[in-house]
């Protein structure tokens, strides 16, 4: 049985005043609002605070998102990382 190896899309932050966020390597954008958005990467989940966040351009294909507003952090966390195909019993014997 073949096993397939997921490669990791690269991943870039580039922001500008913080007024304007670029992102590569967004698999996912898990919720969105004005003062609070949540996206998705294969290096864990990335939490964006402020006021006034609105998204320009999304494209999930290429993994790309701009976002505009004002900026008040910008949080990594694990959540997310796990191997996705990692069994049941895999888990729980941990």
């Amino acid at each position: 049985m073949e096993e397939k190896v997921r490669v990791k899309r690269p991943h870039r932050l580039n922001m500008e005043d913080r007024k304007r966020i670029d992102f590569t390597g967004i698999t996912d954008v898990v919720s969105f609002d004005p003062v609070k958005v949540v996206l998705e990467s294969d290096y864990g989940h990335i939490t964006i605070k402020g006021e006034g966040l609105h998204v320009n351009r999304l494209s999930v294909e290429k993994g790309e998102l701009d976002l505009d507003g004002r900026v008040d952090s910008v949080c990594y966390s694990e959540a997310g990382m796990k191997n996705k195909q990692d069994s049941f019993m895999s888990r729980l014997l941990r």
